[in-house]
């Protein structure tokens, strides 16, 4: 998959979110809600990234089990978010629960509720 198609699945699940928009951050796609960033594109390595924000322990639990495929990034990955190459066979049902829980981690509890009890649909 090119990193065009990677970037609308991307931003098929990241907009799909209440109130999500996409922005721009160092050149590269960001998504926020309220203007606060939850996930972003980003090159790491030379090789093409998704950084978002993981729950306590789940940061150190994925890049154990899989290096692979996950990887603490630099400046942010000290407050817990996630690095997921993008260049490795993606499983896309868990990256969307990844950036729905990212998601959930920034957006006012107003916006939480809208997604409680409604799953987002999936991309194409």
């Amino acid at each position: 998959m090119n990193d065009e198609s990677v970037l609308e699945k991307l931003r098929a699940i990241c907009l799909a979110l209440p109130e999500a928009t996409e922005g721009e951050g160092v050149g590269q796609p960001t998504f926020r809600v309220r203007d606060k960033i939850f996930a972003m594109r980003h090159p790491h390595e030379t090789r093409t990234s998704l950084w978002c924000k993981a729950p306590p322990g789940l940061q150190e639990a994925l890049i154990n089990s899989e290096p692979e495929r996950f990887f603490r990034p630099p400046y942010v990955g000290q407050h817990g978010w996630i690095g997921i190459w993008l260049d490795v066979a993606l499983d896309w049902e868990f990256i969307r629960h990844l950036i729905t829980q990212s998601y959930q981690m920034t957006a006012p509890k107003r916006l939480i509720k809208l997604i409680a009890n409604a799953a987002p649909s999936k991309p194409e």
